[in-house]
């Protein structure tokens, strides 16, 4: 592991920066995006079930604020959907750096093995010594395994994640329309 590592050369600082981006990203979106962060399940079967739940103004989650939204505005059904997508928006925050990983990692390991391959025949003499062609695989080889290493798990961590947002979404979106329905039927 140490002889991938240092063979990456100057490229492990933007591949190290790209790991550390996709961790960051990836943790703090599994805890963020909890059940109990967006859409409890008590209020979400209350709201299905047609009771508007009596919580307190719990804008801890996003079903709350559209709950106090809704209960200081009294919008109509358009304004509450657009405050809706307004939440649901603030799901993906911080998933389009993910997307960028996901290009950047094995751009950079690639770019690595060119400029790895560039320093085995960019020499004055005819032939490589052994020493520039081994100097030059090993980056072409290191920054290839390292692009992937990283790439690899934030594509997965990014699909689950855009699965699971979707997910929130549509059972946001339920809610939203039970809403409506619950003001519909309460005639306010």
């Amino acid at each position: 592991m140490k002889f991938i590592l240092e063979g990456a050369g100057i490229f492990i600082y933007p591949l190290g920066l790209c790991s550390f981006l996709a961790l960051f990203i990836i943790i703090e979106r599994f805890i963020s995006l909890r059940d109990s962060k967006v859409l409890p399940r008590e209020i979400a079967n209350s709201l299905i079930s047609g009771v508007l739940p009596q919580v307190s103004d719990n804008l801890s989650s996003s079903i709350g604020r559209i709950l106090y939204f809704y209960r200081t505005s009294k919008p109509d059904p358009e304004a509450l959907k657009a405050f809706a997508q307004l939440e649901m928006t603030r799901l993906e925050r911080g998933m389009f750096w993910l997307d960028v990983v996901v290009s950047a990692a094995p751009l950079l390991g690639l770019l690595g093995t060119v400029a790895g391959l560039v320093t085995v025949f960019a020499t004055d003499s005819s032939l490589p010594t052994p020493e520039a062609i081994s100097r030059g695989v090993g980056l072409a080889l290191s920054t290839t395994i390292i692009g992937l290493s990283i790439a690899i798990p934030a594509i997965v961590g990014n699909s689950y994640l855009n699965r699971k947002i979707d997910k929130l979404c549509a059972r946001l979106n339920i809610c939203v329309e039970s809403l409506i329905d619950i003001r519909d039927k309460s005639g306010k």
